[in-house]
């Protein structure tokens, strides 16, 4: 594995002046302007014009010129009423719909593990739970330091509900399954972007997350409250997640041997885009979030970058120059007015009476939360959150299955993307 603590020196001295909350990612270099630019394309699809905002519910084709797979309705692909079986050598996996924004046959296992000190939450196809088990419900206070956790109320708090259930036994009459590591960004934590993990559970991968030292929301917050600051080891941290999936580092006994630790997937949001960004001699397939493009490796097989269009944390600009900076075969998909927490779940995090993360954090007096303002970036006016979980949903299933599934029919309608869901302004592809 490549080194990753390098890139993010100067990340942390940003964090430590700011003390902020929110995904920030201080390692990608910002455009001009907050709002998305494109560039010149050279790739197979047309390149959208991004328009200063674009409504939830607009009905806008494609841009003009655009790629002739994109003609259809939002909703139908040639494939429909088809599933995905996969064909690795010695794997056996259940039916997955045709349509990879579907969620998948299976039911979602969650475990907590600990990976010599490393927190880490994996999700899982699981067994069926039986009656009346209850689904998991994540409480968000465990990602701040020990001295604000009780500063919010039960009633304040805005708890996260999966649709995973605790410890339940893996589905060990199918598999091995792939392994997707995935990064959080700068004050994130591990359940930041939870749809997407569940989303990829349920289609046969084991998901893993780790509430990395030094880049998550507790220790970044610990600043603010005087706790100083925890070093970051990513390169190991992501070493120590790799060496438990292949048998080396002990923590994962209870998955016995379906775990394939050949097929490797990463993706990760922001800050967690440019360490996975590096993985290429360990994942076949990289996901950067938010983030930019990828480097070369040895295992790489497959880039897929997603792009926020009205990101003014890391300008989308910038993210369309990862993307040209990165070896194919490769991907682009960026979806048009949509900010920064896009591709996670932090913008939704709201409590009963509707108060977000942010204000909650605010008005209960957490230290550091004072000065996350201008870069929590969420707004009623952008695309809901929701839309474009869905479209990643369908984008990085697709291309996940493809590699890691070995299943080449999984992308058959990936070039159908800007027909379905009219808010992707920008796709491209270099196959």
């Amino acid at each position: 594995m490549r080194a990753t603590r390098g890139r993010f020196d100067g990340l942390m001295g940003g964090v430590l002046a700011l003390a902020i909350v929110g995904c920030t990612d201080d390692s990608e270099p910002q455009g001009e302007g907050t709002e998305g630019t494109t560039g010149e394309s050279s790739s197979t699809t047309s390149v959208g014009e991004t328009p200063d905002t674009l409504e939830p519910d607009s009905t806008a084709a494609p841009s003009e010129g655009g790629s002739e797979t994109t003609e259809g309705s939002e909703t139908d692909t040639e494939g429909a009423g088809d599933s995905l079986e996969g064909s690795c050598p010695g794997v056996e996996l259940l039916p997955r719909p045709f349509d990879t924004a579907a969620r998948g046959p299976w039911a979602v296992g969650a475990r907590t593990v600990d990976l010599d000190g490393l927190t880490v939450e994996v999700w899982y196809p699981a067994r069926d739970p039986e009656a009346g088990v209850e689904p998991v419900v994540y409480d968000i206070r465990d990602s701040l330091p020990l001295s604000e956790q009780d500063k919010i109320s039960d009633e304040d708090n805005p708890w996260q509900p999966c649709d995973c259930y605790r410890d339940l036994p893996i589905d060990d009459t199918h598999g091995p399954y792939p392994v997707i590591l995935f990064v959080h960004g700068t004050a994130g934590f591990s359940t930041q972007s939870l749809p997407h993990m569940v989303h990829w559970a349920s289609r046969g991968f084991v998901v893993m997350a780790a509430d990395h030292p030094g880049l998550w929301l507790a220790d970044l917050l610990g600043i603010a409250c005087g706790n100083g600051m925890v070093p970051q080891d990513l390169q190991g941290d992501l070493a120590t997640m790799l060496d438990a999936v292949r048998g080396d580092v002990g923590g994962l006994e209870d998955f016995g041997d379906r775990l394939d630790g050949e097929r490797i997937g990463a993706a990760g949001h922001s800050a967690g885009g440019s360490v996975v960004s590096m993985l290429g001699d360990e994942a076949a397939v990289v996901i950067p979030m938010a983030a930019g493009g990828v480097g070369d490796g040895s295992a790489l097989e497959s880039t897929l970058v997603l792009g926020a269009m009205s990101d003014s944390v890391v300008a989308f600009s910038s993210q369309v120059d990862g993307y040209d900076a990165s070896p194919a075969p490769k991907r682009l998909v960026g979806i048009a007015n949509t900010g920064h927490l896009a591709f996670s779940q932090m913008c939704a995090l709201q409590n009963a009476a509707g108060d977000s993360l942010l204000e909650i954090a605010q008005a209960n007096g957490v230290c550091g939360a004072a000065l996350a303002g201008g870069l929590f970036q969420c707004d009623d006016s952008f695309t809901p959150d929701p839309d474009s979980w869905d479209i990643v949903h369908f984008a990085s299933s697709a291309v996940l299955e493809q590699t890691l599934h070995c299943e080449p029919e999984a992308v058959a309608d990936l070039g159908l993307i800007q027909g379905r869901y009219p808010v992707v302004l920008e796709f491209r592809e270099d196959l």
